[in-house]
């Protein structure tokens, strides 16, 4: 891995092939370090423009994204990137689609569906996957 985020930091998520993917709510400040390559932005309406590459994932609060496929598509993205580039996801807050995504990219990751919401509540955040429709989501994710 040639860019990568600092293992340490809060709100990155180190998957078990050794990935980092950093999780974050956009309603707070942009953590100081470097800046991601790619992000992956789950909002109900468009982000504002980054000076880096982005896409956005239409996703509701406390809802699923509007276009599974896409969706789908979008984490297997961010997942390759992650390989060698700093990637990030986020939602407003953080938790609930964030930490959806960071499930469903640990299941991508080779977690089981059913270990998946609690593996991303041990290691990223205790409150990740907010809904019992965002965590029957990861089950059925792959």
């Amino acid at each position: 891995m040639t860019a990568t985020w600092d293992p340490t930091a809060s709100g990155v998520l180190r998957l078990p092939s050794g990935r980092l993917i950093r999780g974050r709510g956009l309603r707070r400040p942009l953590p100081r370090g470097p800046e991601p390559a790619f992000a992956l932005y789950l909002l109900g309406k468009e982000p504002p423009a980054v000076d880096w590459e982005a896409r956005w994932v239409r996703w509701p609060d406390f809802r699923l994204p509007t276009d599974r496929g896409a969706t789908a598509a979008a984490l297997r993205e961010a997942l390759e990137r992650s390989r060698e580039e700093r990637v990030e996801v986020a939602c407003g807050g953080g938790l609930g689609r964030t930490g959806t995504a960071l499930a469903c990219l640990a299941v991508l990751d080779g977690v089981p569906g059913d270990e998946a919401v609690a593996y991303v509540r041990e290691h990223y955040a205790p409150r990740a996957v907010e809904t019992p429709w965002q965590r029957r989501f990861v089950r059925r994710f792959g």
